[in-house]
């Protein structure tokens, strides 16, 4: 029965596989990759495996070697899971789609080579299977003899000496007359001072606040320590811890005046010639004491 039929482009041609329970059996029991029937189909394949296997009369074996099945058109016979299949000499069985192009192209799984280096590397270049070894890695050059590093002297000791820093600033400059929020002006005296301070060692903050004689014992009081602690709060809102802050109000009892504004007119606040005159005793006292470790 001679049924031609076009022989498919070589990208697509099929690969023969044959089962590894049906390896001698008859011609339909070969099957391709597609699983379509080749039984008088594969006249080429036939004559094939006839010569491979007519003087021994031995069934295919499958080869343990596995066929990379992504590489192209298999030109060798395969069993359905990859396996080469040799005949009764050992060699490989060619398919009726082989060509010298496919054994080059088609690649064993575990190797990578050319299936035609596994199968007849007589007909392949040499330097397609076998490649040349990679050329040998120099030694390295020995490393130049280190040389001992010369001995430095540690550095001095320097031990931190005490350190204080102390100002009064007038209560007119920080705040308004009668008033304890910290003016723009002092402000900018209580960074300034906040500024000196984060050089040394900090150990506490003693802020102590003061009051003119106007008024009475218990209101000027009051009013000292609330502006003693605005003054706190401000330095802690410049990063001062506030656990080192310590304030106190001494209201009008430690005045710095004495007798200088004496006769002056009437004791309240109606008379601005006698609030100008005792401006130096509403004050805040700052002092900062700590360490300060010496330059080089």
């Amino acid at each position: 029965m001679n049924k031609s039929k076009k022989r498919p482009e070589q990208s697509q041609a099929p690969r023969l596989l044959v089962d590894n329970e049906y390896c001698g059996a008859p011609v339909s029991r070969i099957k391709t990759a597609g699983h379509h029937s080749l039984a008088l189909r594969l006249v080429p394949a036939l004559a094939t495996l006839t010569f491979a296997f007519g003087a021994n009369a031995q069934s295919p074996k499958p080869d343990p070697a596995l066929v990379n099945l992504s590489t192209g058109s298999i030109p060798y016979v395969i069993t359905s899971s990859g396996a080469l299949v040799r005949g009764g000499y050992t060699q490989c069985v060619r398919t009726g789609y082989w060509s010298l192009e496919a054994a080059k192209t088609a690649k064993m799984k575990d190797t990578g080579k050319p299936v035609g280096c596994y199968c007849e590397p007589e007909l392949l270049p040499t330097e397609v299977c076998s490649p040349p070894p990679p050329a040998p890695v120099a030694a390295p050059a020995p490393a130049p003899r280190a040389e001992p590093a010369p001995v430095t002297p540690p550095p001095p000791v320097l031990t931190p000496v005490p350190s204080a820093e102390k100002v009064n600033i007038p209560s007119d400059a920080l705040f308004a007359y009668d008033k304890a929020e910290i003016s723009d002006i002092g402000r900018d005296k209580l960074t300034d001072f906040s500024n000196r301070i984060k050089n040394i060692n900090l150990e506490v903050i003693t802020a102590v606040g003061h009051a003119d004689r106007i008024g009475s014992d218990s209101y000027n009081q009051k009013l000292s320590e609330k502006r003693a602690n605005s003054v706190k709060d401000f330095l802690i809102s410049q990063g001062i811890p506030a656990n080192r802050v310590y304030t106190e109000g001494k209201g009008k009892t430690q005045p710095v005046t004495g007798d200088t504004c004496k006769h002056i007119g009437p004791e309240n606040r109606r008379n601005r010639k006698l609030i100008d005159c005792l401006g130096p005793d509403r004050r805040v006292e700052l002092e900062a004491v700590g360490t300060r470790t010496p330059t080089k």
